[in-house]
């Protein structure tokens, strides 16, 4: 039984509602892909625009898990660097490490940034984020960043924001500081994902919504079995990240379920938004586990944070999130909040995202651990380019080492959470 659209600003203001059969007939593709969301939908349309005939199949509908809930937020923070090039260095040298993860930080930028301009996709896409500094240590991290960027000719994009600066960017006085990205981006998350889903119709591709897969079949022709039809395919890939079921003993523990929430307050003033955001800003700031907000197209703030390591959605997003939203923003003190949602992301223990094979010809990609809008739209493309044939960059991925919890996802996550309030704790001293 498929579920409807939570209650997000972004699934109450979506250009074009998606209306994508249920499948219920016997289909022969050469790649089916398990997932509507940025990774299937990604894949699919990087795998038609390579000439491959593709069929997606979604539970739901397209864009319903963590694509249609997060904070819209297109940055150069990429979880899992350090890991990503201790392990790379093996492979490739430590300097070729860390030049391809620092270019990595901003290929989704120009996947999605090309994606917009190929195909005219409505998505309210804005340039602009600010970094910010919670305690005075914060500078430091991201005078590093900053110096990074103007060593590696991004210097035009990057400004430091002192403390006494702040005013001009931010109607609050609770950072330190912070580090202006005019690279970065923002944007309504959903209809992006249904624009790119429109494109890969156009280009050949089929999408089918409330179509839950039972199994997958293994053998030299896999085959996707859903309640009413089934796709046989050369190649399957599993592109669920937190929200599937399927191939449990081999996923298991590999993944662990964190809950994020998010909230969207009703349309502000325009002295209000002068008064907190003049710049029209998306930011977040230094901490483990962090604040994230940004304004929409018709002047809402979209606040989230506080996410949860149990596993287990949040009762009331709005009870958790207001404190912290009227501690950054005391003149949105009382101001209503018209949407409050949660999605599951899909949290991995070094960061690193993982792409791998359950059998010769079932792929998987998963593990974005907060960082999903930009590092979808990357794993996405190398996915696609191993389907077709070349595996380069695949098998840098496949073959990093991760933690893997061979125990129930419940004890894993109740692990996850007590290391995040040990994180908490430290960080007051750093």
């Amino acid at each position: 039984m498929s579920e409807p659209r939570c209650n997000s600003y972004y699934n109450a203001t979506i250009n074009q509602e998606s209306d994508y059969p249920e499948l219920t007939d016997h289909l022969r593709v050469d790649v089916a892909i398990i997932g509507g969301g940025f990774s299937g939908i990604n894949t699919a349309l990087e795998l038609a625009e390579k000439g491959f005939k593709v069929a997606v199949v979604e539970a739901n509908k397209v864009a319903w898990g963590a694509t249609g809930r997060n904070g819209g937020q297109i940055t150069g923070s990429l979880s899992g660097d350090e890991a990503m090039i201790k392990q790379l260095s093996k492979r490739i040298g430590k300097q070729e490490a860390e030049d391809y993860v620092w270019r990595m930080r901003w290929r989704g930028h120009d996947i999605i940034k090309g994606r917009i301009e190929k195909y005219g996709i409505d998505c309210d896409l804005k340039y602009g984020h600010l970094h910010t500094a919670y305690q005075p240590s914060h500078m430091k991290e991201l005078q590093a960043t900053h110096d990074e960027g103007h060593a590696r000719d991004m210097g035009d994009h990057l400004k430091m924001i002192s403390k006494e600066e702040m005013p001009e960017y931010l109607g609050t006085d609770v950072y330190y500081g912070g580090l202006l990205n005019t690279r970065n981006m923002h944007l309504h998350s959903v209809n992006l994902c249904l624009g790119e889903a429109k494109a890969a119709v156009s280009l050949g591709a089929q999408i089918f919504e409330h179509s839950n897969v039972i199994k997958i079949e293994h053998g030299d022709l896999p085959k996707v079995i859903t309640e009413k039809g089934s796709i046989t395919a050369n190649k399957v890939v599993l592109a669920g990240n937190a929200y599937h079921r399927l191939e449990r003993p081999k996923m298991m523990g590999r993944v662990l379920p964190a809950s994020l929430g998010n909230m969207a307050t009703e349309v502000l003033s325009d002295e209000l938004v002068q008064s907190i955001n003049p710049k029209d800003l998306a930011v977040y700031d230094c901490r483990f586990v962090l604040d994230y907000y940004r304004l929409t197209a018709d002047n809402r703030l979209m606040f989230g944070g506080g996410t949860n390591y149990s596993g287990v959605d949040s009762k009331s997003v709005s009870g958790e999130l207001r404190p912290a939203l009227e501690r950054v923003f005391p003149q949105l003190k009382g101001v209503n909040i018209d949407y409050e949602w949660t999605g599951m992301a899909a949290i991995v223990i070094n960061r690193i995202p993982q792409l791998g094979k359950v059998s010769d010809n079932v792929y998987y990609q998963q593990g974005y651990s907060g960082h999903g809008v930009a590092t979808t739209h990357i794993m996405s493309e190398i996915m696609a380019n191993a389907v077709a044939g070349d595996m380069t960059e695949y098998d840098y991925f496949a073959d990093m080492w991760h933690w893997r919890i061979p125990l129930p996802e419940w004890f894993g996550n109740q692990a996850l959470a007590l290391g995040m309030q040990w994180y908490k704790f430290a960080e007051r001293f750093r």
